[in-house]
């Protein structure tokens, strides 16, 4: 992705602007969204104790059990937010956060294939020995990481927007001005606020890596789906370490080998996603011969206006018995 200066230091300056404002309203209105965003994920959650210290997750749905790992910003909150259109018929979503994300420990390795490890950990408390896994966006590499290493406990892999670098080339490539100004943004709620105030559009076009110009074109419902994800990432503070560690990762070249995965596997994204995942997808379909591509012409990264087919092609991927 290729994003220009200017964009960037609008952002900060309107940061900055809010920030100045001080006083009155900018303060306490500030204050109420912090608590009320401490509050929703404070009241949600869970924590059991595994080999790599706290893992956090919640549970949403009634019937049969689905881990969904959420993306770079993210955390359980995220991960119910993208498989809603799941727990709201046919499942039972279990949905973690990942290392260094709200309430789960950053371990000295936070690697994929530790994440995965400790998904396991977690699947033994909860009592579930084999279950469908879907990963988005920086995600997709611990689904993926579960696969290879946990074959036996994976019945599905799905990919959602798979943040991966397979070709070795970075697909989100940053200036040094930019990486200056992202990281202020990600590690401070005030300043993180006072950009979802003031240029929310422009982060959804950059952190969100989607045209913000889809809003105009989509329904009332995904317009709040595409806000509700930005403002959903409050607190960012206590994600900083995961952002910062998915930042790492996803632009590391990968040495998975993904020709090794066994569980039927399905890629979903689409065309103008601006962290450029429709074609890691069909890298990755290049790898898993087995693997059901899907790619829509528009979305973004938060798959504007396909919210329902995504969740559609999930529900009905996993339902299949013929796989």
């Amino acid at each position: 992705m290729s994003l220009s200066r200017r964009t960037f230091f609008t952002v900060g300056l309107a940061s900055c602007g809010a920030a100045l404002l001080g006083g009155g309203y900018a303060a306490g209105s500030f204050g109420a969204t912090i608590a009320a965003a401490n509050r929703r994920i404070a009241q949600t959650s869970h924590i059991i104790k595994t080999r790599y210290g706290d893992l956090e997750y919640a549970i949403k749905g009634r019937g049969e059990p689905f881990l969904m790992v959420h993306g770079t910003g993210g955390g359980f909150d995220q991960g119910l937010r993208f498989s809603e259109g799941l727990s709201a018929t046919d499942f039972q979503v279990i949905a973690p956060s990942r290392f260094g994300y709200l309430r789960s420990s950053f371990p000295d390795d936070p690697s994929p294939q530790n994440q995965a490890d400790a998904l396991v950990e977690m699947l033994d408390f909860l009592g579930i020995d084999r279950v469908p896994i879907a990963g988005g966006s920086a995600g997709a590499l611990t689904a993926a990481a579960f696969a290879l290493r946990h074959p036996s406990r994976c019945s599905h892999l799905i990919l959602i927007v798979p943040a991966m670098n397979l070709t070795n080339r970075d697909p989100v490539e940053f200036t040094r001005f930019q990486q200056f100004l992202v990281g202020n943004l990600l590690s401070s709620d005030l300043w993180f606020w006072a950009a979802q105030y003031l240029a929310p559009e422009q982060l959804i076009g950059t952190l969100l890596a989607t045209d913000p110009a889809l809003l105009a074109t989509v329904s009332a419902s995904e317009r709040e789906r595409a806000f509700l994800i930005l403002r959903e990432l409050m607190p960012i503070s206590p994600r900083t370490r995961g952002i910062t560690n998915d930042g790492r990762t996803s632009g590391s070249p990968s040495n998975m080998d993904l020709a090794r995965i066994e569980a039927p596997t399905l890629i979903l994204s689409t065309e103008d996603d601006r962290f450029g995942t429709a074609q890691t997808s069909r890298v990755i379909s290049n790898r898993i011969p087995s693997a059901k591509v899907l790619i829509y012409p528009t979305g973004g990264h938060i798959w504007l206006g396909h919210e329902d087919d995504f969740s559609d092609a999930m529900r009905e991927f996993v339902l299949r018995r013929d796989l």
